[in-house]
Formats: structure tokens, sequence, C-alpha cells
């Protein structure tokens, strides 16, 4: 949110008291800083950040379809939490003289943008894609009062947001339904949600829809003291006060229980800010010191026990032995990959050859063995099927071939590390890959016409005529005779029928032309999609497996630096860790104590 926005707002937490627990803190931090704890560092900055913060935080959770945002939109008096949309995200409301609202949105790369949206109607941007959060400023008299309202998402209890808001506050609104008491989940639930933020208070919602409120709110006041949790439960009604608000009935909205809750957090919360906010951080203090206590002695225990140098010292060997066992066999990967994927191109290219070269001697033998102008259409049919057949066959093949790779490579890297899931390059209808071949070629040699064959019989005719008329015509016959024309028929059939066996013998050579030009064409178009196919099951296995390779070596060099550490920690100079140690724990004892003291008296 703005900083302008924020200072107009009061200031309920006084400096002066908020200063010591900055300066504890800050020690603190370089204690776990030195101990190596940086999770527990976070935890402080948290802390830090909160203490700092002169307002109070107060946010609202609780499970899904309790309510959570019609309460936020009852206490800041105006609609900027969505009631009617699935998927929630985190709102920030905080004073300010005019209502704004703001998205803020991520765009990739670990970048953000904030967008400005209409404060009227926010819940349709509030469901667009890639919202982190919404921040709202909103002229509400207790936002006035030094109050940042937020609205945790409604998802599950183990939602990592709801529990980093819930750590920011200094104060929780836990919203329950009114149909039926806690559940033994929901009371595990606030003693979790006390363990990070002592102030909670339980919120009864719905109370004008379940006419037995009064008796739920008893059980759950018995519930949460079995539980050593003494918490307050209001009864309240958002939709009530909502109601009230628009016809102006005063009595309706005393009945709703809203402005009670309202007098309970300035009483409670408000305007006791700086006892919550010390009892807050004192018991993030104390946790700290505990689980930094706890590391502390363990490491020291482990200094005082001789045997310990020895085992650091193996481990340290092992660590090394370890790295340079990796680095080894993590060092030809690459090259296994890139000789694989060469190979794996250039026999799954033989394969295809090799299949439609079986094909084309199948076709060139059936040709050879019938007229293929008899039967061409059915031919062609036939022989699409078993391309097809044979191009399915071929890409089936690359797929488990592709998979014996991944596995190959895979063996390069230590047995945790598996072979991803590979992109199938089986295919699924091999008529979209054959959907560019040009289809089998007509056979032009098979169209012969009456006419055609009438002038083969003639020209044979004519020839057996003059010859034989030639040879009578010594004997005193006429050139035209029984035995000129007898011989002229004959000859005529016979000029017929070899006619015919050339024109066979031409379209069997035309149609195995035909064959040999489809199957080159089938072998560029299949040869081409199979090397892409390939191509991209070979990156996809590139990309994997760098991030492997990365990850073991970054993780071997990890732990061989822990190593290394350890040995110098535990060597020759763990006296000097120890009297360390030693002081740590005299500085921890002594930053608990002083941040026990600064919670008030009871």
């Amino acid at each position: 949110m703005s900083a302008a926005a924020g200072l107009e707002a009061a200031t309920v937490k006084h400096p002066d008291a908020m200063a010591p627990l900055i300066r504890i803190t800050d020690e603190l931090r370089e204690l776990t800083r030195s101990a190596g704890r940086d999770d527990l560092g976070g935890r402080l900055s948290m802390v830090r950040a909160r203490v700092n913060d002169p307002r109070v935080r107060l946010v609202v959770v609780g499970d899904a379809k309790s309510g959570m945002s019609s309460l936020v939109n009852a206490l800041v008096g105006a609609k900027v939490s969505a009631t009617d949309i699935p998927i929630g995200v985190p709102v920030i409301i905080e004073h300010g003289p005019e209502p704004t609202a703001t998205l803020v949105r991520s765009v990739g790369g670990g970048r953000i943008e904030r967008q400005p949206v209409d404060p009227l109607d926010p819940a349709p941007a509030l469901n667009a894609k890639g919202v982190i959060r919404a921040e709202f400023t909103q002229p509400s008299p207790l936002l006035a009062e030094g109050v940042v309202l937020m609205d945790a998402p409604g998802a599950t209890r183990e939602d990592n947001t709801t529990w980093s808001m819930i750590a920011a506050a200094d104060a929780v609104l836990y919203v329950g339904d009114a149909a039926a008491e806690l559940t033994p989940e929901q009371i595990g639930h606030l003693q979790r949600i006390q363990q990070i933020c002592p102030t909670v208070v339980c919120v009864l919602n719905k109370i004008d829809v379940h006419a037995h409120w009064a008796h739920t709110q008893q059980r759950n006041r018995d519930l949460l003291d079995a539980a050593g949790l003494g918490f307050a439960v209001a009864p309240v009604s958002a939709e009530m006060h909502r109601q009230a608000g628009l016809v102006g009935n005063y009595q309706r909205d005393i009945e709703s229980g809203l402005p009670q809750l309202v007098d309970h957090l300035r009483d409670f919360i408000v305007n006791r800010a700086d006892e919550v906010a010390i009892e807050a951080a004192a018991g993030d203090i104390r946790l700290v010191c505990d689980h930094l206590a706890t590391s502390l002695r363990t490491e020291a225990e482990t200094l005082r026990d001789p045997r310990r140098r020895s085992e650091i010292t193996a481990q340290l060997a092992a660590a090394r032995d370890e790295a340079d066992q990796l680095r080894q066999r993590t060092a030809n990967w690459q090259i296994t990959l890139a000789d694989g994927s060469t190979e794996l191109m250039a026999d799954i290219e033989h394969d295809l050859r090799h299949r439609l070269r079986s094909l084309v001697r199948d076709a060139e033998a059936e040709i050879a063995q019938t007229d293929p102008a008899r039967r061409w259409s059915d031919f062609g049919t036939d022989l699409d099927a078993r391309i097809c057949e044979a191009v399915e066959e071929n890409f089936v093949m690359a797929h488990y071939r592709s998979v014996e790779l991944s596995e190959q490579v895979a063996a390069k890297f230590p047995a945790d590390h598996r072979a991803p899931p590979l992109p199938d390059v089986r295919l699924e209808n091999p008529g979209d890959v054959l959907e560019h071949v040009a289809p089998l070629e007509p056979l032009e040699s098979a169209k012969t016409s009456v006419t055609q064959q009438f002038l083969s019989a003639l020209r044979g005719s004519y020839g057996g005529i003059l010859m034989v008329g030639l040879a009578t015509s010594l004997l005193g016959m006429s050139l035209v005779n029984w035995y000129s024309a007898g011989a002229g028929v004959l000859l005529g059939i016979n000029a017929l029928w070899d006619d015919r066996r050339a024109r066979k013998q031409r379209r069997q050579a035309e149609a195995k032309v035909a064959v040999a030009r489809l199957m080159d064409d089938v072998v560029f178009q299949v040869g081409k999609e199979s090397r892409n196919r390939l191509r991209a099951t070979q990156r996809s296995l590139r990309d994997h497996f760098t991030e492997i390779a990365t990850d073991v070596l970054r993780s071997a060099d990890e732990a061989l630096r822990v190593a290394e550490e350890a040995g110098e920690k535990y060597g020759d100079r763990g006296r000097d860790r120890l009297d360390r140690i030693d002081a740590d724990m005299a500085t921890l004892r002594a930053v608990r104590e002083r941040a026990d003291g600064l919670i008030p008296a009871a």
C-alpha cells in the first residue's frame, strides 16, 4: 500500500514501547545468523516488521463459506472482499481519504505489476489470472483508529499464504459458522494459531440464520476452555448489519452484534496495542530462543564427544569421494545423449527405408505377375494401407527406442533420479503424416483405344498380304488371293498379340516407376516428421537432465561444503567453538529474560 495512505491512520503502537523489542530482535537475529539458522532469522525479520509497524494488523481467517469476506466488508463498511467467487486472494485494507483498489499481479520472471481497479466493483478483477493480492484504502472509522485489516483466502488450513498472514498479524479474528459447534480439527487449528499469534477472537457468524446460535456459542466457550484457549466468542451477523445499514435501523444493527464486536476490538486490541504487540513478539522470541538453544546444546554435546572428530573426518572423506564420483558419472551424460540420439535417428531412418523397400519388392513382384491396369485402383488402396502399417510400426519402434535412450542417460545419475516421462512418439493417426504424400500415379499406358488396336492388326496383315501375294504372283496368281489373305489374317492377329504384350510390359515398367516415386515421397515426408519428433524428444531429455545434473552437482558441492565446515568446526578449533556456544547460550538466556520482563504483569 502507499505510504501516504498508511500515515493518515492513527499511530497506536508507541515507538518508545517498541524500541526494546526491536533491539532484542536484532540481537537475536545476529545469534541465529552465526548459528546458521536462517529459518529462525526469517521469522525474526517478520516479527521486527510487525513490531516496527505503528498500526495494528488484524487478520481474518476461517474455513471456506464461513462468512469471512462478508465480515470484512461489514467491519470496513464497503464491499472490498469478494463473496461470490470460488477462489479468493489475500485482501489488505488500510485507511485512506478516498476509496482506492489496487491489484498486485505476477507477470512472470519474478516480476509484479500494480493495476488500479474500480474500488466500487472489484470482484471481477479479483478473480483474474495471476492476482497475488488486492490492496484497498477506505475512509473507515475503524481503520482510521490505526487498524490494518487483512482477509486471508478461504483455502485449506495448510495454505502457506494464510499462515504467513497470521505470522505477520498482531491479532486474529477466527470466523466460524453458527450452524454447529467447533470440531476437534478446528480446535487443533486454533491451538496452532495461538502458537503463532496469541491474541485471537472467535467470531460466531450468521446468527440470523441459525436460531440456536446461543447454544452453539456456549458450547464453543466450553470447548475452548477445555482446550486451554481462553478466547472470546463474539456472535455476529454480517448480513443483518448490512441490511440494517441500508434502512438505517439502529436497533437491528445492535442485534447483529457487529457494533459490540467493534467495541471489543477497540477495547482489547486497539487500546492495548502495545501490550498485544509485546505479548506476540515475546512469544516469538521465546520460541526462537528455545529452538536456537536446542541446536546449540546439541552441537556442544557433539563437540564434547571424542568419537565425533573421527566420524566427522570420515564423513568429510566420504563427501569428497561421493562428489568426485558424481562429477565423473554426470560428466559424460551429454555424450551419451548426443551419440544415442544420432544412432537412434539413423536406426529409425534405416528401419523405415527397410520396411518400405520390402513393400516395393512385394509390389514389384505382384506387378510382374499381373497386368496392373486391371486393378490399379485397388492395388493403390492396398499399398496405402500397407504403407500406413509400416509407418506406424516404425514410429512405435522410435518410441520404445527413445525410452531406452532415456534410461541409458538416467543411468549416469544417482538411482533416485529417474528418467522423465517422454512425449509419445507413436502415431495416433498415420494418415495425418501421410496427408501431404501424393497419391499413386495413374498408368498413362493403360489407355488403349480400339482404333490403335485396329491399326496394329492392320499393319501386321498388310505385311502378310504383301509378302505372300508377291510370292504367289510368280505362280501367275493375283496379288490378293486366298493364300495372301490367310497370311494377312495370321500376321495381323500375331501383330495384335505382340502389341498387347508390349503394352503390358510398358504398363508394368510404368507401375514400378510409380511405386518407386510414391515410396520416395513417403520417405521424404515421414522421415521429416520422424526427425522432428525425435529432436523434440532429444530436447526434452536434454533440458530434463541438464536440470538434474545442475541439482546433483549443486547438492554434491553443498554436501562437501557442509562436511568441510563441520571438519573445521569439530577439528582442532573445537575448543573455540565450545567457548562461543557457551557465550551464545548465556546471551540467549539474557535475551529471553529481557523479553519476559517486557510483558506487563497480569
